[in-house]
């Protein structure tokens, strides 16, 4: 990837864009659009269509229309396999254009875009798709009279709405998964970061994906609650706010009682201990990892949570590490770090700075806004020490660059910090005794323990929160059973 390319690509008109359903790309039926803002500049980029009810109506009739005639529901599954991998070639094909497209949009850098958005769709449709053909009913142990048969099947049309920070990468964890046994999908994608995912829908329809199959509606938040509440979306599958996610549980309950998976979000601890193998590593690893993205991740370790007698030297490595990052346009390589998506966003992280000062941490560095002449939403990597379980920034997800440092001196009280949290996704422990990495793999209340690491996992692996944080998994093979029915078969085999 050479900046020549990216720069080629950054100024590129985009059209006014329409909800994808079947093969059509149409407006609002009621006209209504959104503007789309790029937090590079503040400036629009182009129009969305604002669905309504009627739009969401006509994506889920055209879902269920596909799903009921079985061109892709009782497609052997060497058809779909072929299709979902001629999918995943086309957005490898067009990564770039894809990764510079959802920069423009929602401000990651472009390095880490490439690699976490059209990089892990790739990779993730590709996972679901080899397994298409490797996924086998089951025989129930009975006596010689009966024979028990377990049959899995596509539920139908699976509702998906996904967040801002990471729109290909999480989409594809839900859509993949559910159209590989054979389901029909509408796709809501956040207002702030649509346009790659209508484009990566429109790439499966080239790709030989039966129009109908792949369904995206735009809007906000009147539009998830139009695909939340209709009575023929058979399941829901959502990544996004707490606060959401209880509507959606309403909004079953209230119609079908399509169930529901959530993954809302963490506020995830990153235990370091004394012994950890390499501090300077454990700093230098955190840190980048944290601050990627502006911290807009949900599994982002935002709770430093460090024993007393390494604190210094572990801050003199962090904060050495922060001065390094450089903060500005997402479409220039020397970047380490981009935009914050949206100015809400943004204010709200101001917010949580000055609360966090008036509670009395101790601000290390950071905590304003940067490069306010270019009119984007940038922000300076923020840490703050002292910070202790009462205050808001210890509970709260953020959703920013700002990292909080809390201490602690013996491993119970390690244990107690970091799951004194109502959320629970993810979580890292940094130590050498093998005995302690599998007391805290057992003990830490969250989806998620990375010992000696903070990169993240692959596709072999769920994701999936504890408490507050959802239920149900992303990734994995776990992740189809969301999208199956289990039926019984039980035949009598006497006289």
């Amino acid at each position: 990837m050479q900046q020549s390319e990216i720069d080629s690509l950054r100024h590129l008109e985009i059209p006014v864009q329409g909800n994808l359903i079947g093969d059509r790309s149409q407006p609002a039926a009621s006209g209504k659009t959104l503007d789309v803002v790029s937090p590079i500049d503040g400036r629009i980029l182009t129009t969305l269509a604002d669905a309504g009810a009627d739009d969401v109506d006509d994506a889920v009739c055209n879902a269920r229309a596909c799903f009921a005639s079985g061109v892709w529901a009782d497609a052997p599954p060497a058809f779909r396999k072929a299709a979902m991998l001629r999918w995943a070639d086309l957005i490898e094909k067009h990564a770039l254009e894809l990764a510079v497209l959802g920069v423009r949009d929602n401000g990651t850098e472009i390095a880490m875009a490439l690699k976490a958005e059209p990089g892990s769709a790739v990779a993730t449709i590709r996972y679901y798709a080899e397994a298409i053909d490797k996924i086998y009913g089951e025989i129930a142990p009975t006596g010689p009279n009966f024979l028990g048969l377990i049959h899995k099947q596509p539920k139908g049309v699976v509702g998906a709405i996904v967040p801002w920070n990471f729109p290909m990468m999480i989409a594809a964890w839900k859509i993949a998964p559910a159209m590989s046994v054979g389901n029909s999908v509408a796709l809501k994608p956040s207002e702030a970061a649509s346009l790659s995912l209508l484009r990566m829908a429109a790439l499966a329809l080239e790709a030989g994906v039966p129009p109908g199959v792949l369904n995206v509606v735009t809007g906000g938040g009147a539009t998830g609650a139009a695909l939340a509440r209709h009575m023929d979306v058979d399941v829901l599958a959502f990544t996004g706010s707490g606060n959401v996610g209880r509507r959606l549980l309403e909004y079953s309950a209230a119609s079908n009682m399509k169930p529901v998976y959530l993954e809302l979000g963490g506020k995830s601890p990153n235990i370091v201990f004394a012994d950890a193998p390499n501090i300077q590593k454990a700093a230098q690893t955190s840190t980048s990892v944290f601050f990627r993205n502006s911290s807009q991740v949900c599994v982002s370790a935002s709770r430093l949570i460090i024993q007393d007698s390494v604190k210094d030297e572990f801050l003199e490595h962090l904060l050495a590490t922060v001065a390094k990052l450089r903060v500005g346009d997402p479409l220039d390589l020397s970047m380490t770090t981009g935009a914050i998506a949206t100015q809400q966003q943004l204010e709200a992280n101001l917010r949580m700075v000055e609360q966090t000062r008036e509670h009395g941490a101790k601000l290390l560095t950071g905590g304003q806004r940067l490069k306010t002449e270019t009119g984007g939403y940038f922000m300076a990597p923020t840490v703050f020490d002292n910070v202790t379980p009462q205050m808001p920034l210890f509970q709260q997800e953020v959703f920013g660059p700002i990292l909080s440092v809390t201490t602690f001196q013996t491993e119970d009280e390690a244990l107690a910090l970091a799951n004194d949290s109502s959320l629970g996704l993810s979580s890292a422990v940094w130590t050498s005794n093998l005995a302690r990495a599998h007391r805290m793999i057992k003990s830490v209340q969250a989806g998620v323990v990375m010992v000696n690491s903070s990169t993240g996992s692959d596709n072999t692996v769920p994701l999936s929160g504890v408490k507050q944080s959802g239920h149900g998994y992303d990734k994995s093979l776990h992740a189809i059973d969301k999208y199956v029915n289990h039926k019984s078969a039980w035949i009598d085999l006497g006289e």
